[in-house]
């Protein structure tokens, strides 16, 4: 089974293979999503990383905090998205 993982606080700069790089150290990425704004088009400094539940375990617990481009990471598992009303 597989788990999406939040990673907040990214350096604008970063990119989808330098996210997947940092997580595949921990196991198997089975994909990278990073976030931008539907406007500018330009990073919104978060994403979604989805990966195998044992290596997803292993991530968090190792990146949540850690430097990644001058920045600390939060990291943590993805909550589902509230619906909205309309």
């Amino acid at each position: 089974m597989a788990k999406n993982i939040y990673v907040g606080n990214l350096p604008w700069s970063s990119s989808e293979d330098e996210v997947r790089d940092a997580f595949a150290v921990h196991g198997e990425v089975i994909s990278v999503k990073l976030i931008s704004d539907r406007e500018t088009g330009r990073p919104r400094g978060f994403g979604f990383v989805e990966m195998e539940d044992a290596g997803a375990e292993k991530a968090i617990e190792a990146l949540d905090g850690e430097d990644f481009g001058g920045r600390r990471l939060k990291v943590n598992e993805a909550r589902p998205r509230p619906q909205r009303r309309w």
